[in-house]
């Protein structure tokens, strides 16, 4: 509770007025002890008590009015959002939470849930005076001090954007802002509590909460949380391109909030170069992957283009921008003695009639000398390398490449790649196979395709197998649990293991079955790392600007042209499509018991605005409340010192003598 003006509650003093008149009127009377009276003293005793309580009530109820009038006079207002807490807040420290998801529309409210929030917060700021006020948002992170909260709705630190968040460094921000503030302060935290944003399993928070706790006056935190029901939304996604002979691949992904059932028919537009073309996208569910292939000519070397669905609740999701440059051939190598395996191999990376992919054999010796810059996917087959072959990989699998490791009948138990090593090749027991039961249908290389089709892979058959030994995700598993096929993410590459090789004296591998579109797909990946320069999130080092470059919106989506939003931009030579981060689209928050782990130790509260979006006000004004309780007070007092009436008894004389009153 804080009171719009507090120098009223001097007047409290008044409260103890009563009280005074009481104690002097008990000093200016003296007792004087009258035989006479003794007998009519011993009559009441039984009611003193009585009485005695009734003035305690008066005096108590004479009190609590003036109190009262008092606090009225203060004008009292509660706000969740300042807590309880007395005297005057001297800063204010403001993490504006501006990502994309802020933009979504509450369900009992027109207005985002960024609005709403800067809404209420002026509202508040207006009932604590003025103090002063730093504004940290979430696209920029950089503090800013706002002469008014009036103007927090025009400024453009507080804008929409298609953004992230990272709450644990936005809140590192203000704790080196508090260490050169005096005062009493606060830390006012705007969010939606999108996990991606919190991030709880952020290793800086125990130092955090160690660097607040450690401030000159401990900080209160309140958060301001706009939760609940939201409007009907679905959002467009772009997960990557591929840009091939012939055209460009866009692998795209439709969401719809949880709240929608049913298939519906959705418009998409597609935009490139200037010409505009619609379909009808039918969305069966909650979720759709969908290719879309656009045809190129060969002759264009580059190019931009965005997607869109119609407005819904939130405007920052429903498009989606991409960029291509010029088709280039994805080129492979296989590092293996020449043999019927390496044969295999070479069919699975670049299958008759695939001219656009192109493979080639070296030796393992041979390998440390070859250039790697224009590689999608290397295939080893061969000892695990060492040396200057095993820095190389590293350096092709840090820029972006894929490599798979397989067998070799000459790999030693001993080696080891990044931590991966194979453990000793085992032989199936005679007349008895190795078969593939468990593989991810929705990830990796053997995942279902677009249209739902199964990869056939418990064809597989396998007399011979080596065991992947390492800390990777496992993505198939042998009929017995042990891994076939790992994964291993290693800076912006992957490290693939495959369990088997094909050659008929180990397994049917070379049937194709399975090589073939687990090949394929992992040498989409690498592939896909040329592309990627044209490609970037919001926020990241490649769509920011170099220091000698200047940043032009060339798409006619919109006018914005900015480091935090969306489009196609020329940034010095680069042409780049900029989007916003796919982690905005996970709507999953932050759960109370997380807010408590992360803040523990902290004094903080959550103030949670679900389903009052459509109240601008954080506060209540509580003054009539006290008006009430003074009138209350005012007439029990009244009603206590009214005199009591007289009881009057009339007997009738037994022998006709006249009544007597008593």
């Amino acid at each position: 509770m804080t009171f719009l003006s507090p120098l009223l509650l001097w007047f409290l003093a008044a409260a103890s007025v009563p009280v005074i008149i009481h104690l002097l009127n008990k000093r200016r009377h003296k007792t004087l002890q009258w035989a006479a009276m003794q007998f009519l003293l011993k009559a009441t005793r039984e009611s003193r008590g009585k009485k005695k309580l009734r003035h305690i009530l008066i005096l108590t109820c004479r009190t609590l009015g003036l109190a009262a009038l008092a606090f009225a006079a203060a004008r009292p207002i509660v706000s969740g959002l300042l807590g309880w807490g007395a005297g005057t807040i001297d800063t204010v420290v403001l993490i504006l939470d501006r990502s994309a998801s802020m933009e979504l529309r509450s369900g009992d409210g027109e207005d985002a849930k960024r609005e709403l929030v800067l809404r209420k917060i002026r509202e508040a700021m207006s009932n604590i005076g003025s103090p002063r006020l730093v504004v940290i948002d979430s696209a920029s992170g950089k503090p800013q001090e706002i002469p008014s909260p009036d103007v927090l709705g025009q400024i453009s630190a507080t804008a929409a954007t298609d953004s992230t968040a990272n709450v644990p460094t936005l809140l590192a921000s203000a704790a080196d802002v508090l260490t050169k503030s005096t005062g009493r302060s606060e830390i006012w935290l705007a969010s939606d509590l999108q996990r991606s944003n919190w991030r709880p399993d952020d290793d800086r928070w125990a130092a955090l909460r160690a660097n607040l706790q450690s401030l000159p006056e401990k900080p209160a935190i309140r958060i301001l949380s706009i939760s609940g029901d939201s409007a009907a939304n679905t959002s467009l996604r772009l997960l990557n391109t591929r840009r091939t002979i012939d055209g460009l691949i866009l692998n795209l992904e439709l969401n719809r909030s949880k709240d929608n059932r049913g298939s519906i028919g959705l418009p998409v537009t597609t935009q490139i170069n200037g010409a505009s073309q619609n379909e009808l996208i039918t969305l069966p569910g909650q979720s759709l992957r969908f290719q879309k292939r656009i045809p190129i000519k060969l002759e264009d070397e580059s190019g931009h283009g965005w997607l869109s669905i119609p407005a819904d609740g939130n405007p920052r999701d429903n498009s989606v921008f991409f960029a291509y440059g010029p088709a280039r051939p994805i080129k492979s190598i296989i590092v293996s003695e020449s043999n019927e395996a390496a044969n295999y191999l070479s069919l699975a990376a670049a299958p008759p009639n695939f001219e656009k992919q192109t493979v080639t054999r070296i030796e393992p010796g041979a390998f440390a000398a070859t250039s790697t810059s224009e590689l999608s996917l290397i295939l080893w087959a061969a000892p695990l390398p060492t040396g200057e072959s095993a820095k190389t990989l590293q350096n092709f699998l840090s820029s972006g490449g894929q490599v798979v490791l397989l067998p070799s009948p000459k790999s030693a138990a001993t080696e080891a790649f990044l931590e991966t090593q194979w453990e000793p090749i085992s032989t199936s027991a005679s007349g008895k196979f190795f078969i593939l039961k468990d593989w991810e249908r929705a990830d990796g290389p053997l995942r279902d395709g677009v249209d739902g089709s199964p990869i056939p892979a418990e064809r597989l058959r396998a007399i011979k197998r080596a065991i992947p030994k390492s800390d990777a995700a496992v993505l198939a598993k042998w009929e017995d649990g042990e891994p076939f096929i790992t994964r291993k993410i290693v800076d912006k590459g992957t490290l693939w293991t495959i369990g088997s090789i094909p050659d008929y004296t180990w397994s049917n591998l070379g049937d194709a079955d399975v090589l073939l579109p687990a090949v394929q797909r992992i040498l989409a990946l690498g592939a896909e790392r040329f592309d990627a320069s044209f490609l970037a999130e919001v926020g990241s080092d490649s769509a920011m600007l170099a220091p000698s470059e200047t940043r032009t919106r060339v798409d006619d989506y919109s006018k914005e042209n900015s480091d935090h939003v969306a489009g196609v931009f020329r940034l010095g030579n680069r042409l780049t499509a900029v989007n916003r981060p796919l982690a905005e689209d996970e709507l999953e928050t932050t759960t109370k018991d997380s807010l408590d782990a992360m803040l523990e130790g902290t004094d903080y509260r959550l103030l949670d605005q679900a389903g009052q979006t459509s109240d601008p006000s954080l506060s209540t004004h509580i003054w009539r409340a006290f008006l009430v309780a003074m009138l209350f007070f005012l007439i029990s007092e009244a009603l206590l010192c009214m005199p009591k009436e007289n009881s009057v008894t009339t007997t009738t004389p037994q022998h006709g003598g006249a009544p007597s009153a008593t």
